[in-house]
């Protein structure tokens, strides 16, 4: 008697035909990427078998939020309301707004000694007059204009007093440990509509730019943020994609040997998330290190940084800030500030760059086709600038004269930068209270989920903690031993586990493989649910487990 067979007198037939059809079901998610598995998953949890309460740790939408910033935009509102309404006030209409002593008027209206909001946006004038030396009618004039949203972004890359702030706030966040100050004055930037519409921005650039042609090779670390690793395979690159992939026995820690493979020429493109999302890992300096070398074999290679987490990371230091000249700098102010909604990073590119040297040498038959899609917006296309390219490209260059990220969002990103820039200088340089406040949520819930699985967690520097990899057959050899473990990986789709925990207790995870990781690996964000219901997500996946391993038990003893 075959085993097939002996299970078949064993099992009723109604169960054996609801096992085959719940396998048929997983292998047509399988087919899905990472975010669609989680939203058909978000639909069992909800009406789950145990009515549970339902949890959603599959997104990284934080669920708290900065405040002071949201409210001075509130006010800076207000207040430009009130000035356009002295030129001209008819009912719900008013007029424009005045820059001759603008910035006295706006001091006038506030009440900074009873409200917080009114003493942060003093502070904030002050500071921008102090440290970059600004005039207070010209900045306060950008600001109210820009809350209000009464005229199109001009200069249209960015609002001119905005790009020296966000700059500011980059070089305090994200380049610790080179000459930061430097480093933002010879950086420019482009406001754009959160960090994915900057990857859409660069990637359709580098294409239009004949930086990148269909077969080109593109390193790709990792596991990486889902939609990363499918734009290069879409039809409007085609690139080739080559893994330089971080290792859970390493901490999800990219090694420096791995970063070797861009010495190899023939590797255009770079493309990394650091920290790295889902494995929360920032690069390590013998990692930035090993990147400054592959450069100076491969001097041509393109650098693609999302930087979104950095500020999670102690002391944390971008590729950007050891390899400016090769790097794109793609940073959102999405998770630190809860303003996943607002859309809102930006771009930033050193002012001598690759992209513009390439640009330079190409071909004269592919520079002349190049030059003609832009002489359309300038007299002298072969002299605009990469980074002013992508401004008119996110326009399909004809509607140049009316692209820019709105200004009312420009302005929220000057008022994300300034609360940083303020804080810090008053609780001491690399000390931001709001940043340790948000470090100390994700870790907090991090160390709640390790506690519950009965693991340990990777207590470093470099581990941001806003997601936890959890290798599920990991868990099953820790709990059950090795057989068991080897049995559920023989005897389960991929995903079972991910889609038990959602029908039955109402858990949604994100599956690992969508990422690039290997199967049995699940993510948990540690950003968008309360603290308590961490250790309920760790109850609920012993509590599986064990189910798992009484079957195991049951058909063990069948077989004997």
């Amino acid at each position: 008697m075959t085993d097939n067979e002996h299970e078949t007198q064993m099992i009723p037939p109604h169960v054996i035909e609801a096992r085959q059809k719940l396998v048929k079901t997983e292998k047509n998610l399988e087919k899905l990427g990472a975010f669609e598995i989680a939203f058909q998953m978000l639909k069992l949890a909800k009406e789950n078998d145990k009515q549970n309460i339902f949890l959603n740790a599959g997104r990284g939408n934080p669920n708290w939020i900065q405040t002071i910033s949201r409210l001075a935009f509130s006010r800076l509102i207000e207040f430009g309301v009130h000035e356009s309404e002295q030129t001209i006030h008819r009912d719900d209409l008013a007029g424009y707004t005045n820059r001759e002593g603008i910035s006295f008027r706006l001091r006038h209206y506030l009440s900074p000694d009873t409200n917080k909001a009114d003493a942060f946006i003093i502070d904030a004038i002050n500071y921008c007059h102090h440290y970059f030396k600004f005039n207070d009618d010209d900045f306060v004039k950008e600001l109210i204009d820009g809350v209000i949203g009464n005229d199109y972004p001009v200069p249209s890359r960015v609002l001119h007093f905005s790009e020296s702030i966000i700059n500011a706030y980059l070089a305090s966040t994200l380049y610790h440990g080179v000459d930061a100050q430097k480093l933002a004055s010879e950086t420019q930037v482009f406001p754009t509509e959160g960090g994915t519409a900057a990857i859409a921005y660069i990637f359709n650039s580098l294409k239009e730019n004949k930086l990148i042609h269909k077969g080109d090779q593109i390193v790709v670390n990792t596991p990486i943020f889902t939609p990363y690793l499918s734009i290069p395979k879409l039809n409007d690159y085609e690139l080739q994609s080559i893994d330089l992939s971080s290792d859970e026995s390493n901490h999800w820690e990219l090694s420096s040997e791995s970063i070797k493979k861009l010495n190899n020429t023939q590797a255009k493109v770079l493309m990394l998330v650091n920290p790295s999302n889902p494995g929360s890992m920032a690069l390590n300096d013998q990692a930035l290190d090993a990147i400054h070398e592959a450069v100076k074999h491969n001097p041509d290679l393109m650098i693609i940084t999302d930087d979104v987490y950095g500020t999670f990371a102690d002391n944390f230091k971008s590729v950007y800030a050891v390899a400016p000249y090769n790097t794109l700098l793609v940073y959102s102010y999405s998770k630190l500030f809860g303003a996943t909604g607002w859309r809102i990073g930006t771009i930033a590119v050193h002012n001598t760059n690759v992209f513009d040297h390439l640009i330079a040498g190409l071909p004269d038959d592919a520079k002349a086709e190049v030059n003609k899609r832009y002489s359309h917006v300038t007299l002298t296309p072969e002299s605009m600038s990469f980074i002013d390219r992508m401004v008119a490209d996110s326009r399909s260059v004809g509607l140049y004269h009316t692209s820019g990220l709105s200004t009312p969002q420009q302005i929220m990103e000057v008022l994300f930068s300034l609360a940083h820039l303020v804080n810090e200088e008053k609780d001491g340089i690399d000390r931001d209270h709001y940043i340790q406040e948000a470090k100390e949520i994700v870790n907090t819930r991090y160390k709640l989920l390790n506690k519950g699985l009965n693991i340990d967690g990777y207590d470093s520097p470099h581990n941001t903690k806003y997601y936890s990899l959890i290798n599920i057959y990991e868990l099953a050899t820790q709990y059950h031993g090795k057989e068991f473990s080897d049995w559920m990986r023989s005897s389960f789709t991929q995903i079972d586990f991910l889609y038990k925990l959602s029908k039955r207790y109402g858990a949604v995870l994100m599956n690992g493989v969508g990422f690039g990781s290997h199967p049995g690996i699940l993510r948990v964000s540690e950003a968008n649910l309360s603290d308590e219901a961490y250790s309920m997500i760790a109850a609920d996946i012993h509590d599986l487990m064990d189910s798992y391993y009484k079957r195991w038990i049951t058909e063990e003893k069948h077989e004997k």
